[in-house]
């Protein structure tokens, strides 16, 4: 892709009927208020929402509510900065990758475009298009490992917030394409201005840990009954100390045999597993957010030693801890 660098950067969101609202308002909404912070230096973005045919955008789970005012994909300027597909619907998504003009009129921009992203599923669109071949990219963790069958070629990157693989940029779930249109922010104006949006939109200006901070605990504690769902979330909330099978059978008032076996119905985990599933997450955010000592994280993320943390790296992600930091940490 050519750089198409100008004062006025146009970046544009492809919405069509069933698209998640928020997948579309949120990142324009971060742009927007780049706006503000750029008035005084000749820069800024013109944000546009297209569609294939223009009009009125119908979302998806919202009752009725609509974007008015999309401009057809025809109509659009020539030199556009950055096109952004936003996630929606399954069927949403086949009708915009089979029916739809959206990706011979990609065949024909994408040249004279500096970025192609996705936000949550729209990153199917893209794979559809063969713009992921070769590339990292990542979704919605509920939709990871289908992009990964239908895409083989891609790179998936299953706990990532965000993927920068220029020319193409990918995005979690829903409320990451704001994470991913703050990394633009920051990218094409500095980190003040990105850091100023982030405080106004009462945001992380780097979101800690990944993608399984959310998928792994709030998935299982959405179906368990609230006693459990209650530990689950004290657990969660400090995987520091005595979390054995009899000191949590002790704290629901359960003999260990009848504790265990309704902890593995209720959430398909032994107590073990779902201790060191949650100890692994908190090392890892702390990995990536913070310089200290990996005895100080082995000590802060319930693991006790050094040589418990590595093992349980090793066992579980193939890799040790300080490789970990070294790829991910937040610089």
């Amino acid at each position: 892709m050519m750089m198409n660098v100008t004062s006025l950067r146009k970046i544009v969101f492809v919405g069509y009927d069933g698209v998640q609202a928020l997948d579309v308002v949120g990142p324009m909404e971060a742009f927007a208020i780049a706006n503000q912070h750029l008035t005084d230096t000749g820069q800024s973005y013109e944000i546009i929402l297209a569609s294939p045919s223009g009009g009125s955008i119908s979302c998806s789970g919202l009752g009725g509510l609509s974007l008015g005012g999309a401009i057809a994909l025809r109509d659009l300027p020539s030199d556009l900065d950055t096109i952004i597909v936003p996630g929606g619907s399954e069927d949403a998504l086949r009708a915009l990758i089979f029916t739809s003009e959206l990706l011979p009129w990609l065949s024909t921009r994408i040249s004279g475009t500096r970025r192609l992203a996705s936000v949550c599923t729209g990153a199917f669109v893209l794979a559809a298009g063969g713009y992921l071949n070769g590339k990292r990219a990542t979704t919605h963790w509920a939709s990871v490992a289908l992009l990964g069958e239908l895409c083989p070629q891609a790179i998936i990157e299953p706990d990532a917030i965000f993927v920068a693989d220029p020319p193409v940029f990918t995005s979690a779930g829903i409320t990451a394409g704001i994470d991913l249109s703050l990394a633009m922010i920051e990218a094409d104006f500095g980190h003040k201005v990105a850091l100023a949006v982030a405080r106004q939109m009462v945001l992380f200006m780097r979101r800690p840990g990944g993608q399984s901070q959310f998928s792994s605990s709030l998935a299982i504690q959405s179906d368990v009954a609230p006693r459990l769902r209650s530990l689950l979330h004290d657990i969660i909330g400090n995987p520091v100390g005595d979390l054995s099978g009899a000191a949590l059978a002790a704290r629901c008032g359960m003999s260990e045999r009848s504790f265990s076996r309704a902890f593995r119905k209720q959430t398909g985990s032994t107590p073990a597993q779902f201790v060191e599933t949650i100890r692994i997450d908190r090392a890892k955010l702390l990995l990536e957010s913070s310089e200290w000592p990996l005895a100080r994280i082995a000590e802060r993320s319930g693991f006790g030693s050094l040589d418990t943390l590595h093992r349980v790296f090793q066992k579980r992600l193939s890799i040790t801890p300080a490789f970990y930091r070294e790829r991910f940490a937040k610089r």
